[in-house]
């Protein structure tokens, strides 16, 4: 992750890891998803020297076969499979205010006209839902590109989806790839930590499920804190997530193995004590649940990314190995205690599956536990983990790391093997008779010269035999392609139980390091200690060494090495030292130095390259806005609008944050702003250039649904027969309108921004009246018009869901209880 702390070997690897999942032009989204043959047939016409990806690899048959990741005699039905197209896949967003309509719209319309399309011979299959997704929330299907285009109720479908997943209604997802937040158990309330978050459709399956029950105007209490170290995928993880128009989100840009925890206790700046903050509720960022879906060989995403064929070999796995552990100890340490972690790849490879989740369990010890999920999502067809599994490096199979060569043990670690061993011995003796002297030895660990040999709770082994884990890796889950027509995928649970163990005194195996004696250097056991999750992010087991293509755990351990700076230049840190915490007063409220000192740390930005983040305190605009729209003192706005640009007279937006959002970013300003932060809020206002309104700031469509429930002015309800002609010509004149009463009252408006309510049962209204069912837009009240304010694809989807049927049929539609906001 990043160029920091990774060798040439590592940042290869991880490069290729990239390539393999972000083939695809970023406009394409889709393509990501299915059509490869499609594409192959495209590119073979427009360029004939051009030949189609190879489908096999001699190298990762031979590996896997090994490896027996399936029996014998399903081998051939799992490589048939692999060769085969991936049906497309999709979620509906069940936070969308339409996810009924759009479940019903599949289920009544497209599911039928599919299956009779079907009858009539041609290849096409019906659409279903996923089984294993909860509420018939996720669907697959299995046509291609080339039939989306050539036939015509495919053609309708294909439209269908693509509307709406720009606007947000649905996501396009790898069936696979949906089930790793499934086993999180997210409550609305739940702070989550989302490690390796870019492209963004796990992060925004993650927002789906805390914002699934809120009531409108409300807010869930939880958030969803996304991260990625590479800035274009954080790019990418913006523009995905800003479709769900949340304010519980926030987008970082860190090596997910030194996230900052953002802990107030510690010491900022030389001689300084560390201070305690009393009006914050959090003193640390911790989680209830975090999500570890790390950097991995990709060969579980052969279906949409043939290109790996081609490039497949052991070492992608066993260079990401180190990596991966890292990743996953840090998302440990950062979770609270009882709460849960999913670490998940889309590889089959064992190295970076079970003995990565093998590795967390010994180094965890009884803080941590693998829960067994067997009985969650029933019918999602899953295998078991792997208990037996080999390494290969150089084309050499090693069952155990005694059989490693010393120039090799760099790369080749103990925790990759399934006992996770490590051995010490004198070199001078060479391999075999080091092999001969740990069989004589036997078991018992020590030899008798003083030599020591680590264990873990795996049943002893000699090298004769092949090595097994003790550990209860099958509660671990493999999904393969051929069970249920997917990709592949490995997905285990974590629980943690207590406060992780921390060795005081680093013990390492150092190649090539010897004692007086000849003899590789071992220590005496480690004290062990509990601790926070600032004071350590990994805990080595004891014998156990990183390669040298990962970064070394003394790096890690060290205290106050939280937070790194990336390579790019908008990672680097402008100031060198964090600043010193201003103490508070003794009523625990700051004082006026603090606000001067904030005010100025907050302008001044600590990240290069990313815009800093202030609280928006202006009273007189802010008044301004209060009053023009009329907004409850009920509704929460003090402290939570934020801005990001630091000429405060003029702010062109202003954004809003959840409760849970605001604490994070008070916790991360007075620990010296540790986190970099990309991305953050709800877009709620916008300044307008007409200087003619008395408020020039306007509320942005993203903000209409959540600012609707507390407004009291600036409200106009429309007829059925008005709220379509607004859609339809999105600028209509007074004189215009049909209803008497709406252009009456749309006239008297104050000029500027306002909120046109769909009147769907025509009643008098004394008050405004907002439910689930509200169908609201923002539009602009000029001298002479009302104009609608809304993006051109909100628009249409509203229009052409209207347009499809008559006329009465439309007005009845509206009056059956579906919900729909444009924002």
């Amino acid at each position: 992750m990043g160029g920091r702390g990774r060798s040439r070997t590592q940042r290869k690897h991880f490069a290729q890891s990239r390539e393999n999942n972000w083939k695809y032009t970023k406009n394409d989204p889709e393509q990501q998803q299915n059509g490869t043959a499609d594409n192959n047939n495209n590119r073979e016409n427009s360029n004939p020297s051009w030949k189609p990806f190879v489908t096999q690899n001699i190298a990762f048959e031979e590996y896997y076969k090994e490896q027996g990741i399936v029996p014998p005699e399903e081998w051939n039905t799992f490589m048939d499979c692999l060769r085969s197209e991936l049906p497309a896949a999709f979620r509906i967003n069940s936070s969308s205010q339409c996810y009924l309509e759009i479940q019903a719209k599949l289920e009544n319309d497209f599911m039928k006209s599919l299956q009779e399309e079907g009858t009539d011979g041609s290849e096409v299959v019906a659409i279903r839902p996923l089984p294993w997704y909860p509420e018939n929330l996720a669907w697959q299907s299995t046509f291609s590109r080339k039939q989306l285009r050539k036939n015509k109720i495919l053609e309708r479908f294909h439209e269908f989806l693509k509307l709406q997943n720009e606007i947000g209604n649905i996501t396009r997802q790898e069936a696979v790839s949906m089930v790793p937040p499934l086993f999180l158990d997210v409550r609305p309330d739940d702070f989550i930590l989302d490690m390796c978050a870019a492209p963004g459709s796990k992060t925004f399956q993650l927002l789906e499920m805390i914002h699934h029950s809120a009531e409108p105007g409300s807010l869930p209490g939880g958030m969803v804190l996304a991260n990625d170290v590479d800035v274009q995928r954080c790019n990418l993880l913006i523009h995905q997530t800003k479709r769900m128009s949340t304010a519980n989100l926030i987008v970082t840009n860190h090596e997910a193995q030194h996230f900052p925890s953002c802990h107030l206790k510690r010491t900022y700046g030389e001689g300084s004590e560390p201070q305690e903050v009393k009006e914050l509720d959090i003193d640390q960022l911790l989680f209830d649940r975090v999500l570890c879906d790390v950097p991995c060989s990709g060969d579980g995403t052969l279906r949409k990314a043939p290109d790996i064929w081609r490039r497949w070999n052991a070492g992608m796995g066993n260079g990401l190995h180190g990596l991966q552990v890292q990743i996953a100890m840090r998302g440990m340490s950062l979770l609270k205690v009882g709460g849960r972690m999913v670490y998940s790849t889309c590889s089959m490879n064992s190295i970076e599956n079970e003995a990565v989740v093998a590795e967390i369990l010994r180094r965890c010890g009884g803080s941590v536990e693998l829960i067994d999920v067997s009985n969650e999502l029933p019918q999602l067809v899953r295998r078991p983990g792997l208990k037996k599994w080999k390494v290969q490096d150089k084309g050499m199979w090693l069952t155990s790391y005694n059989e490693v060569h010393d120039s090799r043990r760099a790369a080749v670690v103990p925790g990759m093997f399934p006992s996770g061993k490590g051995y010490v011995d004198a070199p001078e003796h060479g391999d075999d008779a080091r092999r001969s002297q740990l069989r004589d030895n036997g078991s018992n660990g020590h030899s008798q010269n003083g030599v020591g040999m680590v264990q873990d709770p795996a049943t002893p082994t000699t090298i004769l035999d092949e090595e097994a884990s003790t550990l209860p890796l099958e509660r671990c889950m493999r999904i393969v392609p051929h069970d249920q027509n997917s990709g592949a995928f490995f997905i285990a649970v974590f629980h943690k139980l207590s406060p992780l163990p921390v060795t005081q005194k680093k013990r390492c195996y150092h190649p090539g390091k010897t004692t007086s004696t000849g003899n590789f250097q071992a220590q005496s056991l480690p004290k062990v200690k509990d601790i926070n999750a600032d004071e350590v992010e990994q805990v080595d087991s004891v014998g156990n060494q990183l390669s040298e293509v990962t970064m070394g755990d003394a790096d890690i351990l060290e205290n106050g090495n939280d937070e790194a700076t990336l390579d790019t230049d908008p990672s680097k840190i402008v100031e060198g030292k964090r600043p010193e915490l201003i103490k508070p007063s003794s009523d625990g409220k700051a004082g006026p130095e603090l606000v001067t000192v904030s005010r100025k740390l907050q302008m001044r930005g600590r990240w290069r390259g990313i815009d800093p983040i202030l609280f928006y305190h202006e009273e007189a605009a802010v008044g301004q806005i209060k009053a023009f729209y009329g907004i409850k003192e009920s509704f929460p706005f003090k402290g939570h609008l934020i801005v990001r640009n630091t000429d405060i007279d003029h702010v062109k937006r202003v954004y809003y944050v959840s409760k849970s959002v605001k604490e994070v970013l008070e916790l991360n300003f007075l620990a010296g702003e540790q986190l970099k932060i990309a991305a953050v809020g709800l877009k709620m206002f916008e300044r307008q250039k007409d200087t003619s309104t008395e408020c020039v700031f306007r509320i942005t469509s993203e903000g209409v649904p959540l600012l609707l429930p507390h407004i009291t002015k600036q409200i106009v309800y429309a007829s059925p027969v008005d709220f379509k002609l607004l859609l339809q010509y999105k600028s209509i004149k007074f004189g215009d309108f049909v209803d008497a009463d709406f252009r009456e009252k749309a006239s008297k408006l104050q000029f500027g921004c306002c909120a046109v309510i769909l009147n769907k049962d025509k009643k008098t209204l004394s008050e405004p009246q907002v439910d689930a069912s509200t169908i609201a837009i923002g539009c602009w009240r000029g001298r002479n018009s009302i104009t609608v304010m809304v993006i051109a694809l909100d628009i249409q989807e509203l229009v052409e869901r209207m347009l499809t049927y008559s006329e009465e049929d439309s007005d009845s539609l509206l009056l059956e209880n579906k919900p729909l906001i444009a924002a």
